[in-house]
């Protein structure tokens, strides 16, 4: 292995995105399991991103979604289908307004080992601590990134009660069906009033939760490692105690091209996402392990509630949209046909994700149908029969419009605005930081942009309310207003069947396509490259890492 890393950096000093050799100096070292004299089941993977906290109240992007998730539990769950499962809560119940829930809680469930309990003992959870989490979040003390959850959705007076030690209450305003995906999310994690208050700001990093891993170590920017709950309530199907790992280890490298290599090599059990420097190494223009790979790595490739879009301002009352050729729909719907999705896809992602060609509720969702929700393909003969319609024949008398995109996107941007010109309509890009970008779209300063929604929960109430009126930005970037969808998204909120809420779903995914405030590009998917000695990491489209049945077998 020292032999194989020195050629690697010798190489990469020289160039630090050659990687053509890569297959021929390491696949005879792909997979290796790494050595172990305990013969400990540790699965290890490695977080570019870092982590900046444990503490679920924070639980605002992926990396520390994924940690979070492994130490804490919620009420529900979403399972790999995204159904909602029970978790902390065995059962639950409606009142006949759909304004009351009333969750029936488990008895077996036990908070970590921790010195914040005396005598270190976890004790038992009860209904108390699902209010006093639920409480957390909304204090301004706590200053959650989760908070906004809640907001105009909860009984203003006595929203949450614990009518016994494992009954729970909540109380809503008004009816809103996808509150249980709301509560699967981290930031509902349950934590001990005792364990808050005890490490104060340092809970960040002294985690205490009824998850199926606990925390052992944290060296920051370097190793985290969690170790097996022994107490923990879950089994499977045959009876046997959840987790089966021993421990999850990860590490900080910032290095993609170094990430691959320790894979390869055996020291990572699975990376998320190829990046984009070796994924032509590894996959073929049709998204396929090349021959090199195959039997030495599992490719593992499934939807992934994420909407690529480029958005447009279009409030009326902005002088900068008043001002902008944008403001009309005909040259809105021209962009939307004017470049080639499919070809784009094949080309700068090597086929993975989905072309866009449906509304802006990405595939992966149950109520997504692209039968039933008509997009945009590639035609730029109507592309250019809308500009003339919009009184700009072949794009004359058109301004150049400004496009704002992040370094990452860039070359996706170009591609679009190089087709765009072969239809007469003119792309100034402009590259500027996400921190730029966030400011200026919510401040609708910014006409033309790149964004993306992922799901904060498995339903499309979640993308529609992109486009609700009286939504600010965020989430409604493109300041996008129509009486008949907010009457239309209103009325789903009061809907009881899952039939009747995908029907309007999708109506009003048809009408924001129409008006075309977007152009949505491609659906995302999850990618995952996996050890083949690791059994039971099945993806789902939320991207959230599940280990309770991940198992490691000789390999």
């Amino acid at each position: 292995m020292r032999l194989i890393g020195y050629l690697y950096f010798a190489m990469k000093i020289n160039n630090p995105f050659h990687l053509s050799l890569l297959p021929i100096i390491l696949v005879s070292a792909a997979c290796h399991a790494p050595s172990s004299s305990s013969h400990k089941k540790i699965f290890t993977y490695n977080e570019s991103d870092g982590i900046a906290t444990l503490d679920p109240a924070f639980a605002k992007n992926r990396s520390i979604m994924w940690a979070v998730h492994q130490l804490y539990s919620t009420l529900v769950a979403t399972d790999d289908k995204l159904n909602i499962v029970p978790d902390l809560a065995r059962s639950w119940e409606t009142s006949a307004d759909r304004k009351t829930w009333t969750f029936r809680l488990r008895t077996d469930v036990f908070f970590h080992d921790d010195p914040a309990f005396p005598g270190g003992q976890g004790r038992r959870l009860t209904a108390a601590d699902i209010v006093y989490s639920f409480n957390r979040l909304l204090d301004p003390a706590t200053a959650s990134s989760g908070a906004w959850i809640f907001h105009d959705r909860i009984d203003t007076t006595n929203p949450f009660t614990a009518t016994n030690d494992s009954t729970f209450q909540l109380k809503l305003i008004r009816p809103f069906n996808p509150i249980l995906g709301l509560f699967s999310m981290e930031y509902c994690s349950a934590v001990p009033r005792e364990a808050v208050e005890h490490y104060g700001k340092d809970f960040r990093s002294h985690p205490c939760g009824t998850g199926p891993f606990r925390i052992k170590s944290w060296e920051e920017n370097q190793t985290l490692i969690f170790i097996k709950n022994d107490r923990y309530f879950e089994h499977d199907s045959a009876g046997r105690p959840l987790p089966y790992l021993d421990a999850v280890k990860i590490t900080f490298n910032d290095e993609k091209a170094t990430e691959f290599l320790q894979f390869v090599q055996g020291q990572l059990d699975f990376i998320n996402e190829i990046d984009p420097s070796f994924k032509d190494e590894v996959l073929s223009k049709k998204g396929q392990l090349k021959k090199d790979w195959q039997g030495k790595i599992i490719l593992s490739v499934a939807p992934q509630l994420n909407t690529e879009y480029l958005g447009i301002l279009v409030d009326s009352t902005n002088p900068l949209v008043e001002q902008s050729p944008l403001k009309l729909k005909q040259v809105r719907q021209a962009i939307n046909y004017g470049f080639d999705r499919r070809k784009m896809m094949l080309y700068l992602r090597n086929s993975l994700g989905l072309p866009a060609e449906s509304g802006f509720v990405p595939a992966g969702l149950p109520s997504f149908d692209s039968t039933k929700v008509h997009g945009y393909h590639y035609d730029p003969e109507k592309a250019r029969a809308l500009l003339s319609a919009a009184g700009y024949p072949g794009g004359k008398g058109l301004p150049p419009i400004r496009l704002l995109t992040i370094p990452i996107y860039g070359d996706f941007a170009t591609f679009i605005a190089r087709q765009l010109e072969d239809i007469g309509i003119h792309i100034n890009l402009e590259i500027v930081q996400k921190s730029l970008l966030l400011e200026e779209t919510a401040q609708s300063k910014a006409l033309f942009f790149r964004g993306s929604w992922i799901a904060d929960y498995p339903d499309a109430e979640n993308y529609l309310s992109v486009f609700y009126s009286k939504n600010p930005a965020p989430p409604n970037y493109t300041r996008y207003s129509d009486p008949v969808f907010d009457r239309l998204y209103e009325q789903s909120l009061l809907e009881n069947t899952d039939s009747g809420r995908y029907r309007l779903y999708r109506e009003m995914d048809q009408r924001v396509i129409d008006a075309a405030p977007v152009v949505p590009l491609w659906y995302d998917e999850v990618v995952h490259l996996i050890n083949p000695r690791i059994r039971g990491l099945n993806p789902n489209a939320l991207n959230l890492l599940e280990l309770r049945h991940v198992d490691i077998v000789a390999h």
